[in-house]
């Protein structure tokens, strides 16, 4: 185990998902495959205690509500489970149609934990609340602006807002409300917003403002004043609406980034496809810059290899150390997500990720300071 990390293996498979429960003893994740594997924290070790088997294709979304303690998984079998824990320990599934004719690709738990919402290849949001009179989950569709796959999405903290990544490059936001008394929460953040209805449009960026890419990950900050978004074209992006949602767009050097989160009102971390954390903070007048890195991983010195082994070790692509297979980071492959798993959303003590290397990694911020002098997380 790293100084500044806790890493855990858990299959061959890649880690497409995970979350966790309210103190963190439990883990639920899938392994690239149609089932959701719960596991407990037994000392230094995970350990498997069940899986959850209702979809019939592949697990695309899992979000676990730490007060309610339900686990709400979407596949691309177009469906939605409630996972309720019950007396005798085993978890009861709810199926929630969604009324999709594509695949559902991402799932989110509202902030009250009271509705979730889905996004899908078809083009909508399904919004799902449970009807106390009918006893099940029924979901309502948001269907304007949206023109494409939706990617990713996130609620704003007032439970109202939606934001919505999609596959035409654009980020939208929009209302979805329940009860006419939130109207004043609402106004109060977007006041030149006055049409309150189900799925209109009340913020839209499109390209070039937004991402010259399909958008990957978007997040809003945890005041609600901020939402950021990544690109595949390697670009992150930051809208704050306190300034007229002026934005601050960087176009890295780096590979794509897949997941974002906030880890305080004006630092992000963002990671991908290279295998790397970056926390990027915004400052007052919005900028974003980047910070550094959170991993500090490095490779380990070869030998010095003589001309007779060079030649023996010599392959077709015309490697000549076997050893260049392993990268100089914690995760081996693609960092698929990050979620926070420790401290408030105003101020992340420390966030958890899962890679396509099939591993989960814990990454303390205290230790990390520590042993980074110029990391500072404002």
């Amino acid at each position: 185990m790293n100084t500044m990390t806790e890493r855990y293996q858990f299959s061959t498979e890649p880690i497409t998902c995970h979350s966790w429960n309210k103190d963190r003893s439990k883990l639920a994740l899938s392994l690239n495959n149609n089932e959701v594997n719960i596991y407990g924290r037994h000392g230094a070790e995970w350990r498997l205690e069940e899986t959850l088997s209702g979809h019939d294709l592949r697990v695309t979304g899992i979000d676990w509500a730490s007060n309610t303690n339900r686990i709400v998984t979407c596949g691309a079998d177009r469906n939605a489970y409630v996972w309720t824990l019950e007396s005798d320990g085993k978890w009861q599934p709810t199926l929630v149609l969604l009324r999709i004719n594509r695949a559902a690709t991402c799932v989110k738990w509202a902030p009250q934990e009271n509705k979730f919402a889905v996004g899908s290849g078809a083009r909508v949001i399904s919004v799902c609340y449970f009807e106390q009179e009918n006893n099940w989950w029924v979901s309502k569709h948001i269907k304007k602006p949206i023109l494409s796959t939706i990617t990713t999405l996130d609620w704003h903290p007032n439970n109202i807002l939606l934001a919505a990544g999609s596959a035409d490059f654009k980020v939208a936001s929009c209302n979805e409300y329940l009860k006419k008394n939130s109207l004043q929460n609402f106004l109060a953040i977007f006041p030149n917003n006055l049409k309150i209805i189900l799925g209109h449009r009340i913020i839209h960026f499109q390209p070039p403002e937004c991402a010259g890419g399909w958008v990957n990950a978007v997040a809003f900050s945890p005041d609600g004043n901020k939402v950021c978004w990544v690109g595949h074209d390697s670009s992150i992006t930051v809208a704050d609406a306190t300034k007229e949602m002026a934005k601050s767009q960087l176009k890295t050097e780096f590979l794509p980034f897949i997941t974002i989160v906030w880890v305080t009102p004006k630092s992000v971390v963002a990671a991908g496809h290279g295998c790397r954390p970056w926390v990027y903070s915004i400052d007052d007048s919005s900028k974003l810059s980047q910070v550094t890195s959170l991993d500090t991983a490095q490779k380990k010195e070869q030998g010095a290899l003589s001309a007779m082994s060079k030649f023996k070790s010599l392959d077709r692509t015309a490697r000549t150390d076997q050893s260049d297979t392993m990268l100089d980071t914690v995760h081996q492959n693609s960092i698929t997500g990050l979620t926070m798993y420790s401290g408030d959303r105003n101020n992340v003590t420390a966030i958890s990720s899962c890679g396509a290397d099939s591993q989960l990694v814990i990454w303390t911020f205290k230790t990390l300071e520590q042993s980074i002098a110029e990391l500072q997380i404002s």
